[in-house]
């Protein structure tokens, strides 16, 4: 059975943390609405592209304009069945609205399913909802993860796992897709023949 997904972006979101998980969505047959703090439906926001390239950091090159899909004033967390926070640089300014980390609660405290990937976890951080939880981020993220009262869970080297703890489905980076958006579908309660 579709269900419904809010997905939470803005500016220079990283590109591959939105676009691939809103496409898999989609393709299991799921609704997915784009929401951004300011913006409207048919509006766009900017993402980056973030590559592991050598450096001691990633590097963050021009993405590509995304649809913001729905309108962020008028989401109703309770008309949705889980919650997408993909990463990048977007989660920095959006731990800021009020109105985020409310909407982040409202799925916590109803326990539905809530997938962030990359700097995803400082929305979760922010919002209060991961105390005694295990959550996997972006290693730069895992100072604000412990501060929040949750356990960081490492990475391994190529950033492709994810990790549950209920109703959390954590991961690294955009490598980790297949894990992330497996997990996150199970969640859901989606199954997916092959």
């Amino acid at each position: 059975m579709a269900k419904k997904i809010l997905m939470l972006i803005g500016d220079f979101v990283e590109d591959y943390e939105a676009m691939v998980p809103y496409q898999m969505l989609l393709m299991a047959g799921h609704r997915v609405d784009t929401v951004c703090p300011g913006k409207k439906a048919g509006e766009t926001v900017k993402t980056a592209v973030h590559d592991f390239e050598g450096d001691q950091t990633y590097t963050e090159k021009t993405g590509h304009h995304f649809a913001v899909t729905a309108d962020f004033d008028r989401a109703d967390p309770a008309a949705y069945d889980g919650l997408v926070i993909p990463g990048g640089r977007a989660p920095e300014y959006l731990r800021l609205e009020p109105r985020v980390l409310a909407i982040v609660r409202q799925f916590a405290e109803a326990e539905k399913p809530i997938a962030s990937i990359c700097h995803g976890a400082q929305i979760l951080s922010a919002a209060r909802v991961i105390e005694g939880k295990e959550i996997c981020a972006y290693p730069a993220v895992a100072p604000e993860v412990e501060l929040a009262g949750a356990r960081f869970i490492s990475n391994n080297e190529t950033f492709t796992n994810a990790h549950v703890d209920d109703p959390f489905v954590t991961a690294p980076a955009w490598p980790a897709h297949p894990q992330w958006m497996g997990k996150f579908l199970e969640l859901l309660g989606t199954r997916i023949e092959t």
